[in-house]
């Protein structure tokens, strides 16, 4: 017997507590990006499938949640999917990430909310020059790759 899928309220709670006790650069809660990312998503019309794939965005890259773990959840196979999509791979070129995020259904949505959110001046701000300008080509550099503009 399936379980069914996991709502979009359980996802959420799952993300916060799998990434519980991590911060992102500026040292804030990393639930507040997932939260950014989530919101982003659905302010750009995102279905409730990119939007939990939103919430574990990073789950699997930051190793706050395991493969083994995601391939067994309770959750549609587009979220998984997403998730697997946007998740860099270590020694990937950044042009091979992109290209399986376009080739992946609802995935550039999720991707263009998690750059929207890590571009915020108001984010970079607090970060060092060096890290700041790094980050900031780093991103330009994804998002023309993606097609973003």
């Amino acid at each position: 017997m399936t379980s069914s899928p996991l709502t979009l309220v359980e996802v959420e709670a799952l993300a916060r507590a799998a990434h519980e006790g991590q911060t992102d650069k500026a040292g804030r809660p990393y639930a507040e990006h997932l939260a950014a990312v989530a919101e982003g998503v659905r302010l750009r019309g995102g279905s409730p499938d990119q939007q939990a794939a939103a919430w574990l965005h990073d789950a699997i890259e930051d190793e706050a949640l395991s493969l083994t773990w995601l391939d067994s959840a309770a959750l549609p196979q587009p979220v998984k999917d997403m998730v697997l999509a946007v998740t860099k791979r270590p020694g990937e070129p950044v042009e091979q990430y992109a290209a399986r995020i376009l080739a992946t259904p609802g995935a550039l949505l999720v991707k263009e909310a998690d750059l929207a959110h890590n571009a915020d001046p108001a984010r970079l701000c607090v970060l060092d020059g060096p890290t700041r300008e790094r980050l900031s080509a780093k991103y330009a550099y994804i998002r023309s790759l993606l097609g973003l503009t």
